[in-house]
């Protein structure tokens, strides 16, 4: 017998650096490890690149990469994937359209200094958009409205990744959503 997993999102917010895609895809290999078979993780960077080419950084391309994502995640989740979203999604009001759309919905916001952030950043593009090189940087030269009610806050700053990934891989047992270990582990012997 096994466990059997129902689907979910887990959306990751947060400006750029802050943790987005490196605590995600520790989050992924845990859930992975744990026998998690329909799993998916939609990166920020990776969506852009193949699901949103072409759009810019006004407001209006963020709102829609962030419908397109969110369009994804409820196909994903209602066939009871688990699907990690890592986009920074600055506005608030996009990331509750999707909470709304997708309903297994876990918020989970990323949080760092814009200086933590900067000084993470090995491309460079901090740097830029605080010297007015890059146009609608988030978090500098264009809003990043944080989540006045996510379910986990992960202070970026002040722990590791690994210790991030673990805060979630808690709160997934506690909501449910996963199976603690000795749970999944008597799953699987029948015990």
């Amino acid at each position: 017998m096994s466990y059997e997993y129902s689907g979910a999102t887990l959306w990751f917010t947060g400006l750029s650096q802050a943790g987005k895609s490196t605590i995600s895809a520790l989050v992924a290999e845990e859930l992975r490890r744990r026998g998690v078979g329909r799993l998916e993780v939609l990166d920020g960077d990776i969506v852009r690149l193949n699901l949103s080419q072409g759009l810019g950084f006004s407001k209006e391309d963020r709102d829609e990469n962030i419908r397109r994502i969110a369009f994804v995640s409820q196909l994903l989740t209602r066939n009871d994937t688990i699907t990690i979203v890592a986009a920074i999604s600055p506005y608030a009001e996009a990331r509750d359209r999707a909470r709304a759309q997708i309903g297994e919905f876990v918020e989970i916001f990323c949080t760092a200094p814009v200086e933590v952030c900067a000084e993470r950043d090995t491309k460079g593009l901090y740097e830029k958009a605080l010297a007015g090189e890059i146009d609608n940087f988030t978090g500098v030269s264009d809003p990043y409205e944080a989540p006045e009610a996510p379910e986990l806050t992960l202070n970026t700053a002040e722990h590791s990744a690994e210790e991030c990934a673990a805060q979630v891989i808690a709160y997934l047992e506690q909501r449910g959503l996963v199976a603690p270990v000795n749970d999944r582990e008597a799953a699987t012997t029948g015990a």
